[in-house]
């Protein structure tokens, strides 16, 4: 019986043998999908270098910071020379429906994404695992990647075959749609490639008619600094008022250009228990969340990727989420209970909040 633990030669014929049980091995560790690259990415260098040119990355400076190492793989892992690419779907059934989370402006919503553990815990985890089965076969030098490096994961996925960049600037895929994880493992085992898939896009602009705040500038062309998720999340500041009002209830990231998308009709379920949500999170009341103390937020956010963005930039979120909120005495009541916070941050997006209320500066009561 192949147990996988056969020491396997260098021969082609071997290596595409190693390759089908990798894709076997993915599986089993609840993948969606593999696919095998070369290292050769010269051909997005440009592009990534205009769109930096353009300060469309906002304050997000580690998008320059390394150089080609983010385009050139063997730069950053010496030895590379294949890249294999893995995706796993998030989405989780147990999950309230999106649509009407977002049409309810008492309730937060959160990217469907965050919504249970930390992604970068459970497909490293995983990855890992891979990566260790691989080396028993065939051993190997290697690193395992999940959004935590220098690493163009949407670009290296596309050559992959695991799908084709849609005009939001995500992976899309026929069978799985696009809400789903990437990882990569850095290999030096030359193991043969997967022809990449054509683009099926066409003339559809549903992406880009559908976000908030017109942050696809163009097809295939995001700016940053307009992106909720950009705004939400990546932004250390304040954020700008002109979007604050089109920010709506979106606390965490948004996910519009996905949900308008009509490949997402085949969007995947989550194969693991990890991302079903957590605390509630999927359907909770905005006021319920801006009540939390730090000790509470650190609490219910351990092991989950909010937690990253600390307590301070999720009032800040929460504020303008209420400063969205239908009005009334109890959402004026609590942000003025706040209009003192120790926080710069927090104090600046409930003033404009109470503002968008009504209620003056002053603390004049809400009528």
């Amino acid at each position: 019986m192949d147990t996988g633990h056969d020491v396997l030669s260098r021969k082609a014929e071997d290596l595409a043998a190693l390759a089908t049980r990798i894709r076997a091995w993915g599986e089993e560790l609840g993948f969606g999908g593999i696919g095998i690259s070369d290292v050769a990415l010269e051909g997005v260098e440009e592009g990534l270098a205009a769109w930096l040119a353009a300060g469309f990355h906002g304050s997000m400076d580690y998008m320059e910071k390394h150089g080609t190492k983010r385009t050139r793989p063997a730069e950053l892992v010496a030895g590379t020379r294949r890249v294999i690419s893995v995706r796993m779907d998030y989405l989780s059934a147990a999950a309230a429906h999106a649509c009407e989370v977002l049409a309810d402006r008492s309730l937060a919503y959160v990217s469907r994404y965050a919504l249970g553990r930390d992604y970068h815990k459970v497909l490293r985890q995983r990855l890992q695992k891979l990566a260790d089965r691989i080396s028993a076969a065939a051993p190997h030098g290697y690193r395992v990647f999940t959004d935590s490096a220098p690493v163009m994961e949407v670009a290296l996925a596309e050559k992959a075959g695991l799908g084709w960049r849609g005009k939001h600037s995500l992976l899309l895929s026929r069978e799985a749609g696009s809400f789903f994880f990437l990882g990569e493992i850095y290999t030096d085992l030359e193991l043969p490639v997967d022809a990449p898939r054509s683009g099926h896009c066409g003339s559809c602009r549903a992406c880009i008619d559908a976000c908030p705040t017109g942050a696809i500038v163009a097809p295939y062309r995001v700016d940053a600094r307009r992106c909720i998720s950009y705004l939400t999340i990546e932004l250390h500041g304040a954020i700008p008022e002109v979007y604050r009002p089109m920010i709506g209830n979106r606390v965490y990231g948004c996910d519009d250009c996905q949900w308008i998308c009509p490949w997402n009709r085949f969007a995947g379920q989550a194969s693991v228990s990890d991302f079903t949500p957590r605390n509630g999170l999927d359907r909770i009341k905005l006021l319920e969340l801006f009540n939390w103390t730090p000790q509470i937020f650190n609490e219910r956010m351990a092991g989950s990727p909010i937690f990253r963005i600390g307590y301070e930039r999720w009032m800040r979120n929460l504020a303008v989420g209420l400063g969205n909120a239908p009005s009334s005495a109890e959402v004026v009541r609590a942000l003025q209970s706040r209009r003192d916070d120790q926080s710069w941050l927090v104090r600046e997006h409930v003033a404009w909040a109470l503002e968008r209320h009504g209620a003056l500066r002053c603390g004049m009561s809400w009528q």
